[in-house]
């Protein structure tokens, strides 16, 4: 027979015919599987842009709020609204226009939000009255939830499972950077060309990303759907889960009690320039991305009370900060100290919900997060309410420090409780396990 008919067979191919095909075979480069992460590199630079535009507008009110007070003669209370106005938009319109949201395709989602994000910034900067104002800064807040929960899931779909975490970090890298570099450089360009600068550059951030999204992001992309509000509020119904959202919601909270005010405190009380305020906040965001790093490795192992432990030391910090305002070097000691704390217990708060979520919600782990985020928020909003009605209270400006420890010691209670209730289930389950293992 010829050997054209069984050409898969070992004994139809001549000794010298098998080495040749051998010796192409070895000087063929081996295929390599295309690499997801460096294929939608641009992609994700493109959402950690986006990132880094919505966490610096998150932020850069509290830089120019004492120019938004003046300029529409205000008191901070009432600037502090703009603050408050931002987190609430982001604790109840982000979770409900995600819900609304959920059979757009992602690309579309991300592009829509995004649009609202520059348009609702422009009409901050273009703001003629204090209720307008009011108005955009809601509006901007509401893409905020969206574009970090589909941007994530989003950024772990590109890659293999055992380099999700790399990818959904560079999108949040972005919110670290705002932190860092964007709030200072927006608090300057406020500070120098008026506050609605603030906004338009924020504006032209958005604008990059926007562009860069559209140019970057695959046309389909299989990630599941937002939950439904019914979902969201079977989540609420976990006792659980709501002694979890209460100790983020007071941690976050506490903090701002004072940092909304932050720069009005080292202006007034510790004496710094402008300029000097700014580069106080660039530290302050240093230190927040070194306590971010930190809490990811110390929350580990002893979760609940590594929590504890990082929440005592975050109320003990602001009480400290009452009586070190009025130095500089007291200042930049403690507000060091603070930065660090303010986002060292992120991580192990994320974690402790999506343990508890898994444990007595485990189809709705997802939706948990995000209420948690929500969570978060809105204790910004009522810390900043708080802290504008202490500032202008006879307790004064230098106040909101204690009475934010005073909040963050709640949610200190709440942790220890929660860590309490762990324990007396883990007792109970290893009580039932015990009459089990005899009768075996």
């Amino acid at each position: 027979m010829p050997e054209r008919f069984f050409p898969t067979s070992p004994m139809a191919r001549s000794p010298h015919r098998h080495s040749k095909t051998r010796h192409r075979s070895a000087m063929r480069p081996a295929r390599k599987e295309p690499d997801l992460s460096t294929n939608r590199l641009p992609a994700l630079l493109a959402m950690m842009v986006g990132g880094f535009a919505i966490g610096t507008t998150e932020y850069a009110s509290v830089g120019v709020l004492p120019q938004i007070a003046d300029d529409f003669g205000i008191n901070l209370a009432r600037a502090g609204l703009v603050v408050s106005g931002y987190a609430l938009g982001v604790s109840f319109g982000s979770p409900i226009l995600a819900a609304l949201t959920g059979s757009l395709s992602r690309k579309t989602l991300m592009l829509a939000v995004m649009a609202l994000f520059v348009v609702a910034n422009a009409a901050a900067a273009l703001s003629k009255s204090y209720e307008v104002l009011i108005i955009a800064r809601v509006l901007s807040a509401l893409p905020h939830g969206i574009f970090f929960g589909v941007g994530a899931a989003i950024a772990a779909s590109f890659v293999s499972e055992e380099r999700r975490a790399s990818a959904v970090a560079m999108v949040f890298a972005g919110l670290s950077i705002a932190v860092a570099a964007g709030v200072p450089l927006a608090t300057v360009i406020g500070q120098r060309l008026g506050w609605p600068m603030s906004y338009w550059f924020v504006a032209v951030v958005g604008i990059v990303s926007l562009v860069a999204l559209a140019a970057t992001l695959p046309r389909k992309i299989d990630i599941a759907p937002a939950g439904s509000l019914i979902d969201q509020i079977k989540v609420l119904g976990s006792g659980r889960l709501l002694i979890a959202f209460g100790m983020n919601f007071c941690a976050w909270g506490g903090t701002f009690v004072a940092f909304a005010y932050l720069p009005s405190i080292l202006a007034d009380i510790t004496g710094f320039s402008p300029n000097g305020v700014a580069w106080m906040l660039a530290l302050y965001g240093v230190s927040v991305i070194a306590g971010n790093f930190l809490g990811g490795r110390v929350s580990d192992k002893a979760l609940v009370p590594t929590l504890a432990l990082m929440l005592g030391a975050q109320a003990a910090v602001l009480l400290i900060f009452t009586f070190t305002a009025p130095s500089m070097i007291g200042s930049i000691l403690t507000l060091g100290l603070l930065g660090a704390l303010m986002f060292c217990n992120i991580p192990g708060l994320a974690l402790y919900v999506v343990q508890l979520a898994t444990r007595y919600r485990p189809g709705n782990v997802d939706i948990a997060s995000t209420i948690n985020v929500s969570a978060a928020n809105a204790g910004i909003a009522l810390g900043a309410l708080i802290g504008g009605t202490v500032a202008d209270s006879s307790l004064g400006l230098g106040a909101t420090p204690w009475v934010g420890a005073i909040m963050v010691s709640v949610g200190l209670l709440l942790t220890l409780w929660s860590g309490y209730l762990d324990k007396r289930e883990a007792h109970r389950s290893r009580s039932e396990a015990r009459p089990a293992a005899n009768g075996a």
